[in-house]
């Protein structure tokens, strides 16, 4: 999700590793703060110091070769799994990506897309019904998300979110993205642990009561070392954003099932930058949890890292040419200011 003006200063964390933000989320009619997708406002909390150990069988599968989708890899860490080391990528996108082609992005091997749908409990993101429909169209499984505005009853959102994401029955599990705005000018609340996971639980249940799949949380270094990190949510699949780092680095133990490792990529049919995404699992996991998203057995364990392929160009053979937009990590370079608040 790309940033946009009202959010273009970021915060530098207490852990001293900034993390980039969704390319131009925070709500345009909500904040007119500056752009900055992930600050931490919220409750300091103990960062995390637990690294996941992966074994010597696992790190085999990390080494060398470029993703046919020229997935970054240059600025993370050797001794963890690249973003090419995984099969199934995907993108987010908002009215941010303006006028999508999506058979463009279809044909480049995106395999699946998260749509920004609403935030808080007025905005409505305003190429939603556009990109819902153009993804449909194009053969891209697909999703909407909806962006917490902290300063707002949690059943209020859900219902604005219920209004405009459809219930449709090949739709991929409703995204809750849950992140600190310490720089909104209109939402001044000092948000504790406590009273944040008591609103995420109000919504995650009403988000799988109206749509009958198990929704997934997305959210960023900040708010999970502040708010997540003691354990909370485990029976919840976690999306987790980390642009410089593997997520074990970030996240230390917990097991993700999405990882937004860019948010500067340029895809074609899109005409600016755009974040992408990883699945944790395979083809053949990817293609099961298509046909039954909402097993919530198979999202609380620990997923299974994907084998390294034989040859990974020949694994990664998809029509694709989605392109690196620059060598710089986006956690090292601010994005470049937008005209709106958050994407």
């Amino acid at each position: 999700m790309a940033f946009t003006g009202r959010y273009q200063d970021r915060c530098i964390f207490a852990s001293g590793f900034p993390e980039d933000r969704r390319v131009g989320d925070y709500g345009a009619g909500i904040d007119d703060g500056p752009n900055m997708r992930d600050a931490k406002s919220i409750v300091t909390g103990a960062v995390s110091g637990l690294v996941f150990a992966l074994g010597a069988g696992l790190l085999s599968g990390c080494g060398g070769g470029e993703h046919p989708l020229d997935v970054v890899n240059q600025s993370f860490s050797q001794n963890y799994p690249k973003p090419s080391n995984y099969p199934v990528h995907g993108i987010d996108v908002s009215k941010f990506q303006g006028d999508i082609d999506w058979n463009k992005v279809a044909d480049s091997g995106v395999k699946f897309a998260w749509i920004k749908a609403t935030e808080g409990g007025d905005h409505a993101d305003e190429r939603f019904q556009a990109n819902w429909t153009g993804a449909k169209q194009a053969g891209i499984p697909h999703g909407a998300y909806h962006f917490v505005y902290w300063c707002r009853p949690p059943m209020e959102e859900m219902a604005f979110f219920e209004q405009n994401a459809p219930v449709e029955n090949d739709a991929l599990p409703p995204v809750l993205d849950v992140e600190a705005t310490p720089t909104s000018r209109t939402c001044h609340r000092h948000l504790t642990q406590e009273d944040a996971i008591a609103e995420m639980k109000v919504m995650l249940e009403e988000m799988e009561r109206h749509y009958g799949k198990r929704p997934i949380i997305y959210t960023t270094v900040d708010f999970y070392e502040a708010i997540l990190s003691d354990g909370a949510f485990m029976d919840y699949p976690i999306w987790v954003r980390s642009t410089k780092y593997h997520p074990a680095v970030r996240y230390g133990g917990r097991a993700w099932h999405l990882w937004q490792y860019q948010s500067d990529a340029w895809v074609p049919g899109i005409g600016t930058k755009v974040d992408r995404d990883a699945f944790y699992g395979t083809k053949e996991q990817w293609d099961a949890f298509l046909r039954n998203p909402n097993v919530r057995a198979a999202w609380a364990q620990e997923p299974a890292q994907p084998p390294r392929p034989a040859s990974v160009q020949s694994a990664y053979a998809e029509p694709a040419s989605i392109e690196r937009a620059s060598a710089q990590s986006p956690e090292e370079a601010p994005p470049a200011p937008e005209d709106s608040a958050r994407q």
